[in-house]
């Protein structure tokens, strides 16, 4: 008599992941959003509790891989690192990268709103992913997809992490300057000009000596502005 396999549901997902669960039925827990929950007789969970298990299960697994990776990082330049890799929308652009949105189980009303293009909701079902590793497979499992997603240069969570950084420019100049050794930037308000309803602020920024200006439509556009034209220059004296 032949036998046959039953198919795993979520094998796709768990081939992206680099994870194989040994109880599937928690992932399927940490795809279930709170909507399908109500929606759906005869479903008694959600990944409420699984996000909470997982921002935990994930702040531990990249706190000791950014240890690792650079002895010269002090507390709150490794603090800075983790919250970026660990950000709801990092995860979320590690979730859509991973395709995530497709494996979630929505109600109507999620569905027809685009949930699973949500950001807060993809970034929660990342979370609850690892949350649901954790309890499957515990440290390890989590420290696989983490560093499936998170850990390796072409990764989809690192990439989002990165993409997130250079959109802070400040935070750019800030990390290049504590590896220099040479402190924090320090920002000055030069100039606020034109009229209340249509203020143009101009910051300028030191650097080793020297002054970077930037101008915006708020102050903390101007600093922004400042710190990508600091930041510029001096990447042109590197090269």
């Amino acid at each position: 008599m032949l036998m046959f396999r039953r198919p795993r549901p979520y094998a796709g997902l768990e081939k992206t992941l680099g994870y194989r669960f040994k109880t599937t039925a928690l992932l399927e827990l940490a795809l279930t959003h709170r909507s399908y929950r109500h929606e759906t007789e005869g479903v008694a969970g959600d990944n409420q509790r699984l996000e909470y298990l997982g921002d935990a299960a994930l702040g531990l697994a990249a706190a000791a891989h950014l240890y690792a990776e650079d002895a010269t990082a002090d507390e709150g330049l490794l603090t800075e690192r983790r919250s970026r890799q660990a950000s709801g929308r990092s995860l979320a652009l590690a979730a859509r990268r991973l395709g995530l949105g497709a494996w979630l189980r929505l109600g109507r009303g999620e569905e027809c709103s685009g949930g699973r293009e949500r950001e807060s909701l993809l970034g929660d079902a990342m979370e609850a992913v690892f949350g649901a590793a954790y309890l499957d497979g515990g440290m390890k499992a989590v420290e696989t997809i983490y560093r499936r997603l998170c850990a390796s240069g072409d990764s989809s969570a690192a990439a989002a992490a990165e993409s997130r950084w250079m959109d802070n420019p400040k935070g750019q100049l800030q990390d290049w300057m504590q590896r220099a050794g040479h402190g924090a930037p320090s920002y000055r308000l030069a100039a606020e000009e034109g009229p209340s309803h249509k203020k143009r602020f101009v910051v300028t920024v030191r650097v080793n000596g020297r002054d970077y200006r930037g101008t915006g439509s708020t102050r903390r556009a101007a600093e922004a502005h400042a710190a990508t034209a600091a930041m510029a220059e001096l990447a042109q004296e590197q090269n």
